[in-house]
Order: structure tokens, then C-alpha cells, then sequence
């Protein structure tokens, strides 16, 4: 008797991914990804989750992301980018500072580096949104050093709205909450809304609150890894989600 063989997967272009210790959305990262794309999720060292804003200050450290970057940019994976998916751990520390993590990433062996929150500030760009609706889940201390990084970057900050969670916690949050915060978090004259934080659940509820708002709606994941694709050449997959079509 004979048997049919399949083909079996065709090549794959690898991708790094430098996540923080605590990240909890690897699936989600994958659904933006075409299927002749694997991820290879590398992650930092840990640090202690007392005080959450020592814990985004210590992942903003460049030195934090050479020896995850050697595991992805190494034989046999050879990964042609890397993303540091962290945003607050890319924005505390202001432009400065998140130029300083691409180019440690550089260092350790990447041919292109990307960090969560340049990706946004590429969006942005790209969807010619300078005026922006921001919805966090973080405490003050660390809202107050995303709003200064956006106003660096030359973005204007209507209205800020979050959840003042400490981050031990703000993976817990679900679908619901996470859209009750996009909803009442919106301004009218806004050109786009920003969620922040790659711990925040989104993939789902872009396209139809983009539809419900009348706006573009950018998050985190979906920036980092729309972003990643984008420096090799490869298209990101989001169905109905406005970022995607760029």
C-alpha cells in the first residue's frame, strides 16, 4: 500500500524576538506572523517584580539584551532582525536610550534591530497620526515617562487613560477589560488611539473597534512585530486591522 507524502513546510525566515522575562503573549505575537515565518523567542534575565518601575528602568538597560540577541542572531538560527518586545522597558529611558538598546542589539549580532516602542513611533508615522489617544494599564510613574517619550518623538498626548496596575499583574487582563479601556479611553480629535504594553491582550478587538471609533488603532505587539516584518520585507497579517495595510 502506498502512501501520500506530504510536501512538508517549505523554508522558513527565522525571526528573533528578545522578550522581557515576564512577557506572556507569545501566541498572540504569532497570529500577525504568515505561515513562511517562524518566531524564535529569546528571553532577559529576570528582575524583581516589588517595584514596577525599577523593573521597566532595569529592562531599559542595554546591557539586558546582548546575551538573549547571541541566542537568535547565532548558527543555526541566524535570525536576519530582532525585536525587543518590551515597550515599557524601550520607552522609559526616552529616544536616547531606545536608540541605545537598537544599537546594543546591533552589537550582539543583529543585521536589524527593532524595539517595541520605535515600531509604534514608526506606525504613527505611516498613518500620519500625530495627535493620539493613549491607554495604558501602568502606574504613574511609568504613564508619566511614556507620555514624556511620545512628546519627545514630537506626538500630541489628548488624553491618557489606564488601569494603574503594577506589573505583576497586568497580564491577568483580559479581552473585556482591555476593550472597555479602548472605548473609554478614546478623544474625538484624535488621529489615532495607542494601546500600550505588549502584556495587554489586542489582537482581536482591532478591527472591529477600528470600525467602532473610526480611527486607527495601534498596540504594542502589533507595532513590534508589524515593524520586524517590515525591515526584511515581509507582510504582516491582521485581517481588517488598518496598521497591516502599510
Amino acid at each position: 500500500m502506498k502512501y501520500l507524502i506530504p510536501a512538508g513546510p517549505g523554508r522558513q525566515t527565522p525571526v528573533g524576538v528578545v522578550a522581557s522575562f515576564d512577557f506572556t503573549r507569545d501566541r498572540e505575537l504569532w497570529r500577525w506572523v504568515p505561515a513562511d515565518v517562524s518566531l524564535y523567542v529569546s528571553r532577559t534575565d529576570s528582575v524583581p517584580l516589588d517595584d514596577s518601575f525599577e523593573l521597566v528602568s532595569r529592562l531599559n538597560d542595554p546591557a539586558m539584551l546582548t546575551r538573549p540577541t547571541r541566542e537568535v542572531t547565532r548558527v543555526p538560527i541566524s535570525a536576519p532582525v530582532v525585536h525587543y518586545c518590551c515597550t515599557a522597558g524601550s520607552f522609559v529611558g526616552g529616544l536616547a536610550r531606545e536608540r541605545a538598546l537598537r544599537e546594543a542589539m546591533t552589537e550582539a549580532g543583529a543585521p536589524a534591530a527593532v524595539t517595541t516602542s520605535g515600531a509604534v513611533l514608526t506606525a504613527f508615522e505611516v498613518l500620519g497620526a500625530r495627535r493620539i489617544a493613549v491607554v495604558h494599564p501602568y502606574v504613574e510613574p511609568i504613564a508619566a515617562k511614556l507620555a514624556d517619550f511620545l512628546a519627545e518623538a514630537g506626538i500630541d498626548v489628548l488624553s491618557s487613560r489606564g488601569l494603574g496596575l503594577e506589573s505583576r499583574v497586568i497580564g491577568a487582563v483580559d479581552y473585556a477589560t482591555t476593550a472597555d479601556l479602548i472605548t473609554g479611553g478614546d478623544h474625538p480629535d484624535a488621529d489615532a488611539l495607542f494601546v500600550s504594553c505588549t502584556l495587554l491582550p489586542t489582537y482581536d478587538l482591532i478591527a472591529p473597534l477600528e470600525q467602532r471609533l473610526g480611527k486607527p488603532i495601534v498596540t504594542a505587539n502589533q507595532a513590534g512585530i508589524w515593524a520586524t516584518l517590515r525591515a526584511i520585507g515581509v507582510k504582516a497579517e491582521g485581517p481588517g486591522q488598518r496598521l497591516i495595510r502599510y
